[in-house]
Parts: structure tokens; sequence; C-alpha cells
């Protein structure tokens, strides 16, 4: 895989160099909440820039239907990039058409541009090989070279991620190449003891890194909606609890298994339940109750590890020398529930190894708790890419990169 530093010891002054990133950021309206994708690709954006390239953006937001929608719009992106810069940086209100031809064609030297979000076209994301051709083959009459930094987005089959980097030279920016270089610390070259604590609402959406997990971590914590289908396989009450009772048989051989293997799987040993599902806007007090896990109220909802589970797991990150967390531990957003993934946020914080928060809602939980980012060995942008690619899967964004 080629790297931006290649690409710049070969020069790109007045060359078109387009930047497939990842602005794809939560927003209120035309509010940003989290711009740490956007601060993700400005190394990328400005050593290009710096060196004389014309610069042209290129990201997603959300899930339009392949057709433009305000609500979706890439502009509050675009400005934001713009400040992080410190400069000026142009807007295309398309992807392919007239306004961003002319856009590019304005660029000097040293100039950015971000082009409308990509997904506002069907072709970005279509299963059909000629359709996706056919907008990466416009898309790259935009470029002269591709540089992919949005790492969020390289476990996606789509156009500006797959199909244009085909057409293009091809390089991969400081982000990709930093996340890719992590997570071959996970997978490849670990410092044990290995410590992955795992949390989110569904056991389905972490079965397959938790099948290869079993092979190579020393510990794994579970928390979030997904203990409560673990704790029912142990055969305990969880009472309203977020359940996958089709995903138990796979829970119980996975628990067995670990036991085989010699993996310390831990599980809450008590919970926050409520009656009720919080309210996340007004934030108004839920009032919960703390219980041991396997006595869960039949009418109760766990939302959150209990106290003596936070002690428990930061005992067990403690001594890690490498750890992979992806998922909250409960309901954080509400302040009633936020605590333990607060704790297991700390716990990394303390441990003496190389820690890892794997993107997505976790990276978010850094964030929105008021950590410092600094403090944690590295924060992904993509949780969905890492968990594939700790899977053993074949990321179709990094295998067109290193053709």
């Amino acid at each position: 895989m080629k790297t931006i530093d290649e690409l710049l010891s070969e020069g790109v002054t007045g060359k078109r160099v387009f930047v497939r990133a990842d602005l794809n950021v939560p927003l209120d309206g035309t509010t940003i909440t989290d711009d740490g994708r956007i601060r993700a690709v400005v190394p990328t954006v400005k050593a290009l820039a710096e060196a004389g390239a014309r610069v042209i953006v290129a990201s997603h937001l959300g899930r339009p239907k392949g057709a433009p929608d305000p609500a979706f719009s890439l502009a509050p992106a675009a400005a934001r990039l713009g400040e992080l810069l410190g400069t000026e940086v142009a807007f295309a209100e398309d992807t392919v058409g007239t306004s961003a031809e002319s856009t590019v064609a304005g660029l000097a030297d040293g100039q950015v541009a971000v082009i409308e979000n990509l997904r506002f076209n069907a072709g970005e994301t279509s299963k059909d090989d000629a359709e996706r051709a056919a907008f990466a083959d416009r898309l790259a009459g935009l470029a002269d070279v591709y540089v992919g930094d949005g790492f969020g987005a390289v476990h996606r089959k789509h156009a500006s991620v797959y199909d244009l980097p085909k057409r293009l030279p091809h390089y991969a920016g400081y982000l990709i190449a930093t996340e890719v270089g992590v997570l071959r610390k996970l997978t490849d070259d670990v410092q044990r003891p290995y410590v992955v604590a795992l949390g989110g609402a569904k056991v389905s959406d972490k079965l397959a890194v938790i099948d290869q997990l079993l092979g190579k971590a020393d510990r794994l914590l579970i928390g979030g909606g997904m203990a409560y289908t673990f704790l029912k396989a142990k055969g305990h009450e969880v009472g309203i609890s977020l359940l996958q009772e089709d995903q138990i048989p796979a829970v119980t051989e996975y628990v067995e298994r670990a036991e085989k293997n010699g993996v310390e799987l831990v599980l809450p040993v008590d919970v926050l339940v409520s009656a009720e599902f919080p309210d996340l806007k007004t934030k108004a007090p839920a009032n919960p109750s703390t219980v041991a896990a396997d006595a869960i109220p039949a009418d109760q909802e766990g939302l959150d590890i209990g106290p003596e589970t936070r002690k428990l797991y930061a005992s067990k990150l403690a001594d890690a020398a490498t750890v992979f967390w992806n998922g909250p531990m409960g309901v954080f957003e509400h302040p009633d529930f936020a605590e333990g993934t607060k704790a297991v946020a700390q716990a990394l914080v303390d441990a003496p190894g190389f820690t890892v928060v794997g993107g997505g809602d976790s990276a978010a939980a850094v964030r929105t708790l008021g950590f410092d980012e600094k403090a944690f060995g590295h924060i992904s942008t993509g949780g969905g890419a890492s968990l594939e690619y700790l899977e053993g899967k074949t990321l179709p964004g990094l295998a067109a990169l290193e053709d």
C-alpha cells in the first residue's frame, strides 16, 4: 500500500488530488455535535494543500436515498473543515455535475474544495457493478490522483471507496495508515495481557468478532445491551432488558469455548435497572436501582453496569498491555446510566499499556463524557471497519489501495 508520503515525494503541485474522507459527522440540524472525523482528515488535506495540490475532498453523510436531501448536506462539514484548516474551502453543490466541475476547475494550487454528499448519487452505494463503475468514471474525471483517508467507510464496496481508486494512481492518507498500523497491533503483534471490552446494544453485531477474539484475547469483558443475552444464556432472569433470544445458542457455545480456550469471559455482577427507558432529550431523572445481575426483576430493564461491575472491570483492565474497547456499557447519553461507560473509559486511561477506543458510540462517549482524547493510545474513526478488520474480513477500501 503506497502512502501519502510517497505521493508527496513524487510531487503534487498543480495536481488534482481526490481525497476520500469520512466527514460523516452527527448533526443537530446544521450544527455539528462531534467534529472528530473532520479533525482526523486535516493532516492529510493540509499536507497536500501545502505541497501545492488542488485538493478535492469527498465523503458521505448519513443515509440519503440516492438523491439530494438538504438534511444530509455536507455544507456544515465543509465550513468546519475550512475553520480547522484556517483557510477558505470551496463547496460544490453536487457530486459530478456542473457545480462540481466548475468548482474543481476554479481551484488554484494549494486550494481545497468539498463536493456534496456522495450518496446523493445512487451510483455510490449501488450493488450493480456497472452503475457503481459509471459513477466512479465520472468522479475520476475530476482528479488526477486518489488518496483514501476515509477509514470509517473502507468496509463498504462503494464507488468512491472501491471502484474509484482502481481508475487513478492511489495512495493511503495519514489516517488510514495510522488506523491500519493500530489494528495490526491488535492482530499480528499483540502485547499481553490483551483485554477486550465489548458493549453496545446487539450481541448479533459482535458475534463474528467474539468468535475471532476467543482465539486471541486473554480477557473479554461484556457490557451494554448485549450482556443480557449472555446472562440469559446462563439461566438468569433479565426482565424486559434488551434480549436476542435467537442468539442464545451461539452465545452459549462461545461461553463454553472461552472456558476451553482459557479466555476469561467476564460478565456483569450487578446492573442498574429501571421500569422505563430514560428520556434522552429532557434527561429527566430516571431513578434507577441497583440489583444483582442474576436477580433482575421481571418488570425492570437493565440499562448500565452497576458499581461492583465497574470495580471488577477496572481491575481486569489494570494490568493490560493491550486494550481494545468497542461499545458503551449502558445508555451513556443519560446521566443516570453513564457511570459504567465512564468507568471503563477511565480504566483505559489508567491502564499501563496501549489502549484503543474502537470508534462509533465508544468514541462519541469519550468525547461526550469529557475525556482528553490524548489520554488514549488511539481513538478509531471507524467502529464498523475496526470490527470487520478484527473479524479477519477483507475490507474493500483497503484492498483497492493495496492493488
